[in-house]
């Protein structure tokens, strides 16, 4: 295997999740191809083992030694998999040894310790938040308005829905979402429903070329996808938003993750992804 093209395992007591956005992150910043394993709830011996198996086989397979983000709090289980035949990068050790140092005080080295707080408020609140969302998804309902940390608006397929989702689950934002459609470009109005709300309202767009190609995977051949008619939903909604002095932000080329901070960042939400 090229060096374009490594095998990166995520070895966690925990669900891995985190660590591998992190490593995701980390690997962003090289011009290569990774093909990510991910092997979580390493929480004894005997898995700590078989991981290690996993990657020795790999690093023999393809004559590399495998990438290898680790987050084992546990260090006889650390040390286990630190015998590998990987790089190994422990991203506790990496972090958690200089803040003890920094802080003065020892970390817990409790695995899973972030889900140990399921039962808090903000645990709660994020699944309220989910739910929320879910209710108020593409305009499916107007009660309960009030209680919206923001409402996305934008005509079809430019992301309103994976980003309202994401706002909920990473942030325990309640957000709704509604479509703008060709009567509500006829009347020159936002949706009468969202009339009241003027002030929580977050605008997606998105370039006519990009948003036909979404749109023809959908409904390939169809006046709903062609560039033509989706270059008149687009001006028509964009100049909707701009008359009612509502931001927004394109979506053609940014990741749900920076659309979502465009948007905190915009109302200025105090929110954190732990809790």
């Amino acid at each position: 295997m090229s060096t374009e093209s490594r095998i990166v395992f995520i070895v966690s007591d925990g669900t891995g999740i985190t660590a591998e956005n992190f490593s995701q992150s980390i690997l962003a910043q090289f011009e290569a191809t990774f093909r990510q394993v991910r092997i979580p709830f390493v929480d004894n011996s005997e898995k700590a083992h078989e991981a290690v198996s996993s990657i020795n086989q790999t690093a023999s397979k393809y004559g590399v030694q495998p990438i290898v983000f680790t987050t084992l709090v546990n260090p006889e289980l650390n040390a286990i998999v630190g015998k590998a035949n990987g790089l190994i990068l422990d991203m506790f050790q990496t972090f958690v040894a200089p803040l003890e140092q920094a802080l003065g005080i020892k970390s817990t080295h409790a695995m899973n310790r972030l889900h140990h707080n399921a039962d808090t408020a903000a645990y709660k609140n994020r699944i309220e938040a989910i739910n929320y969302s879910l209710a108020h998804d593409d305009g499916q309902s107007n009660l309960k308005l009030t209680e919206a940390d923001v409402i996305l608006v934008g005509i079809s397929r430019v992301g309103k829905t994976p980003t309202s989702l994401y706002l909920a689950m990473q942030y325990g934002l309640k957000a709704a979402n509604y479509p703008l459609i060709p009567e509500d470009f006829e009347r020159g109005q936002l949706p009468k429903d969202l009339l009241p709300y003027r002030q929580k309202i977050f605008g997606l767009m998105i370039d006519a070329e990009r948003l036909s190609e979404i749109r023809n995977e959908r409904r390939p051949g169809s006046n709903y996808a062609k560039l033509e008619n989706c270059r008149y939903e687009i001006n028509e909604a964009t100049a909707m938003l701009k008359k009612e002095s509502i931001p927004w932000v394109s979506t053609t080329s940014k990741s749900i993750e920076e659309i979502a901070t465009t948007v905190l960042q915009a109302i200025k939400a105090d929110k954190t992804i732990l809790g």
